[in-house]
């Protein structure tokens, strides 16, 4: 391998979303400051993200001795800020949608928010179609802040709508423009822990079994082509259940069979690789062997490295959905060590120190800049 070969290799770095702590959050386990500490005094960054509207109380209005507490809090705890996750509520009046200027307006807010918490990438959502993109880029650098929009399943990054909005940003050629790459996207098994869940609530042998073997065939399809495919494909998981007794649990099989595992492949991220400013690492469980058995991590990580990314990283733990049995604590770190592990396998290495992090952070988004 030559210098030239190890210079281009990535150096993800490793963060955590504090989405993954939900439950203990909304169980008053933790407040935020207590969740932010946690996080650094467990090593689960440096890398933190934030979801606005879960977090921080009347966002996106943010007080400037709120904003000075948390930047505050995150530079004594020696962390680094990421992402983060605002909302395209497009819906939020009971009789219309938001028209273009009143989402113009409602996202603006938004980004001003993360600028003043010290957030350099705002995650938005699928929601906001291409004209909405551009139209929001010059505020998003007036601000600077790059807005990173969501590939989440039951979309990946060969979906017309994504390669749409891909070939919008470079037609606009914003730097201030990209995507943050939902490893939800690129799962490769049902969860093994929703299947215990479900075991859990009564689900017999037999139907937790045909529930696999149907998600297996559609992995094998691939992704839905369109939306209609998708319906269709979320109906049959429906009516799965109700044919084997069990109609109460056909929706939540349509919703996490469809919308939270997408079986598109690891290679299908290369369509948008280059405007990737921001990862969720997606993930629902560790087996007893140490590895995430539905999620492909190692696999996701070597593409990384290999495609020279070196921003962050976040874990993104969902099985705290359904999995209360188990301390999200333990499990997130045990997939931060598959990450760490897969990125020594592929020539490279995650970043942990905040320093390095906040350098790699700001190189990774000037590239961005450049290019």
């Amino acid at each position: 391998m030559s210098a030239q070969d190890v210079q281009s290799k990535g150096t993800p770095i490793q963060g955590v979303t504090l989405y993954s702590f939900t439950r203990a959050f909304h169980g008053r386990e933790y407040d935020l400051e207590g969740l932010i500490r946690k996080v650094a005094a467990e090593g689960y960054g440096p890398g933190l993200e934030v979801i606005g509207f879960s977090s921080f109380r009347g966002f996106p209005e943010v007080e400037d001795s709120f904003a000075g507490w948390f930047k505050d809090l995150v530079a004594e705890t020696g962390l680094v800020t990421t992402s983060l996750a605002v909302n395209a509520d497009i819906g939020i009046h009971r009789d219309r949608l938001l028209n273009q200027d009143e989402l113009i307006a409602y996202m603006t807010r938004q980004i001003k928010a993360a600028a003043a918490l010290g957030f350099p990438i705002a995650r938005v959502q699928i929601s906001i179609e291409p004209d909405s993109m551009e139209a929001l880029a010059p505020i998003a650098e007036e601000h600077g802040v790059t807005l990173a929009l969501e590939v989440h399943a039951d979309q990946y990054a060969s979906h017309p709508r994504i390669l749409a909005l891909r070939d919008r940003f470079e037609k606009v050629g914003s730097p201030f423009l990209g995507f943050t790459a939902d490893w939800g996207a690129t799962v490769s098994g049902f969860a093994p822990s929703l299947i215990e869940a479900y075991r859990r609530r009564g689900a017999s042998e037999e139907l937790l079994g045909k529930v696999v073997e149907l998600w297996d065939t559609y992995y094998e399809q691939g992704p839905p082509a369109d939306q209609a495919e998708h319906g269709k494909r979320f109906g049959s998981f429906i009516g799965l259940a109700a044919q084997n007794g069990r109609p109460d649990l056909g929706i939540d099989f349509g919703i996490n069979g469809t919308g939270l595992f997408g079986p598109a492949r690891v290679d299908d991220w290369l369509e948008i690789v280059p405007w990737i400013r921001h990862v969720h690492g997606k993930f629902f469980g560790i087996d007893e062997n140490g590895e995430e058995p539905s999620v492909p991590v190692r696999d996701l990580i070597r593409l990384l490295v290999e495609n020279g990314y070196s921003g962050a990283v976040s874990s993104e733990y969902e099985g705290w959905h359904w999995n209360h049995w188990q301390s999200p604590f333990e499990i997130i770190a045990a997939e931060q060590a598959v990450q760490r592990s897969a990125a020594q396998d592929a020539g490279s290495r995650m970043i942990t120190d905040a320093a390095e992090a906040r350098r790699a952070l700001d190189t990774h988004l000037a590239h961005a800049v450049r290019s």
